[in-house]
């Protein structure tokens, strides 16, 4: 009788749980396209948090390109909750740290897994091939990692991303629709051109008048003293050991162009705007905070490559409206300037307009469950996605927002709206 009692006392317990953390690393060991396994400190959120490196093709369409391995975060909850896959658009060397959780994780209750984009952080090939790295190819690798895990989390799943990673997103959903049942994009534009010409308008119109004629006369001051401000830069890029395809005259130039969108993409303030009085170093510090002069050197854009090279093929980009300062800058034309400045110097490529058409038509035709979240003021909204009017569909344009627009930093009542909507369509 007491054997009897252990027995279903045992059965009861493998009923109440049915899996756990050691039920997920055992797993993982069991695929084959898992190459490493390395338990980490993780958000006290999730029961247990895995580093991975997974196999992928390099070519999704032909595996005699060879393979590498991609850094995968994987984080548990449950496997019957849901799954939020972030789709980074760059490195993920944020998800290895022990805070990190990503805010509709939070929402969901759920598990969370971050893939960190082919080409960037750990996940480089060897050698670098750059054909490979495409949009289609990169959808690819997130469909490998649905397929490889669903078996595991049974729960619902979206995927979501911030910026260049909710282009990602948006572009797995297009491309491979049924793997999750909503997508949450942050701040992702869509763009049609390496300079796509939308921005710079955009741009003129944003803030007051009197903010408007701040910047640009802040622009001028700095561009009028430049024996001074090509000074401090020269000086800032030999302590720092930079080298540049530009002369300092030209990074001068790109600098100052530059401002505006700096300016409004992280939500500077019209208020603290200096007097374009004010001394040198006053004036290039501040210029300088916002505009940053590594954003125009070999080391500070190193990182960034494998996006210039998939802005100039596929993503698109944006360009500088030069006008305003003509006769104070020194360059002749801004035109192509992603393709002579910051790509890999042996690299030649073209602008393949394809993919972009392929999203839009897809957010504007058959898009269901996908929700956008813009700032109104940032500049990526001038290419910000449209949507069709499907009602499980939401666009959310957050007034005064800039890139740093979150679920979180919305007005109260669009927060609890917005958390609603979630919740509804992945319960």
């Amino acid at each position: 009788m007491k054997l009897k009692q252990v027995i279903f006392l045992l059965l009861f317990l493998l009923a109440i749980f049915p899996a756990d953390a050691q039920d997920l690393q055992a797993f993982m060991k069991e695929q084959p396209q898992i190459k490493k396994i390395e338990k980490i400190d993780g958000n006290p959120f999730f029961k247990a948090t895995y580093q991975l490196l997974v196999r992928q093709p390099l070519n999704a369409q032909d595996t005699t390109d060879g393979f590498f391995l991609q850094r995968v975060f994987v984080a548990e909850k449950a496997p019957d909750k849901p799954t939020v896959l972030i789709t980074e658009g760059y490195a993920a060397n944020y998800a290895a740290t022990p805070e990190y959780i990503n805010e509709l994780s939070e929402i969901l209750d759920g598990n969370q897994i971050c893939v960190e984009h082919r080409y960037f952080g750990q996940s480089k090939p060897e050698p670098l091939n750059w054909e490979d790295l495409t949009v289609e190819n990169a959808a690819a690798d997130h469909h490998r990692i649905v397929e490889l895990f669903k078996p595991y989390f049974s729960g619902k799943w979206l995927n979501t991303g911030i910026s260049k990673g909710g282009q990602t997103a948006l572009a797995h959903r297009t491309i491979f629709p049924d793997d999750v049942d909503l997508t949450v994009a942050y701040v992702a534009p869509l763009n049609f051109g390496v300079e796509d010409g939308r921005h710079e308008a955009f741009i003129r119109a944003l803030g007051s008048d009197s903010c408007q004629q701040a910047i640009l006369q802040l622009q001028q001051e700095f561009l009028k003293r430049r024996k001074a401000m090509t000074g401090y830069l020269k000086n800032y890029c030999q302590e720092k050991g930079y080298h540049s395809r530009m002369n300092y005259d030209e990074m001068l130039d790109y600098l100052t162009l530059e401002f505006p969108f700096a300016f409004w993409q992280w939500g500077a303030s019209c208020s603290q705007i200096p007097d374009p009085a004010v001394d040198d170093s006053t004036l290039y510090c501040y210029f300088t905070k916002i505009s940053e002069p590594d954003y125009f050197t070999d080391e500070g854009s190193k990182a960034y490559q494998p996006f210039f090279y998939q802005a100039v093929r596929e993503l698109g980009y944006y360009g500088y409206d030069a006008e305003p300062l003509t006769g104070l800058i020194s360059v002749d034309s801004t035109q192509g300037y992603l393709a002579k400045y910051m790509l890999p110097e042996d690299c030649q490529v073209s602008y393949h307009p394809e993919t972009s058409l392929l999203v839009d038509w897809f957010l504007k035709n058959q898009a269901r469950n996908v929700m956008l979240i813009y700032g109104q003021t940032d500049p990526w909204s001038a290419t910000a996605a449209e949507l069709n009017d499907d009602p499980s569909n939401w666009k959310i344009v957050a007034p005064g927002g800039s890139h740093r627009t979150r679920i979180r930093t919305l007005d109260e009542a669009t927060q609890q709206r917005a958390v609603a909507f979630i919740r509804k369509i992945m319960q």
